[in-house]
């Protein structure tokens, strides 16, 4: 599993696109993506949830989630995205076990 976030900014958003925005507006990470964004409905960070095979990589997971992102209909720019693979984090328990 992966996990994808693209920041980036809206490019001439509709009133239809910004009522998708604003329906999908959450801090999970969801195979369809969320929303979260500045007041304005100007700037926006993405989060996705992408499966990951057992050869897949940072290439395919932010392919997957550009495409979850387009299918959204808005227009936009991507300023920067960052994956995080799931398969890599260790959880550390407490007791000694």
């Amino acid at each position: 599993m992966f996990r994808v976030t693209i920041r980036g900014k809206f490019d001439g958003i509709d009133e239809e696109g910004r009522a998708a925005v604003l329906a999908a507006h959450d801090t999970a990470f969801t195979e369809a993506g969320t929303f979260t964004h500045d007041g304005t409905v100007s700037a926006f960070t993405f989060r996705c949830q992408v499966p990951a095979g057992p050869d897949d990589g940072e290439h395919e997971a932010t392919g997957r989630a550009v495409a979850a992102l387009e299918a959204y209909g808005v227009p936009y720019r991507v300023l920067k995205v960052a994956v995080t693979d799931m398969r890599d984090i260790r959880i550390r328990r407490k007791g000694g076990r």
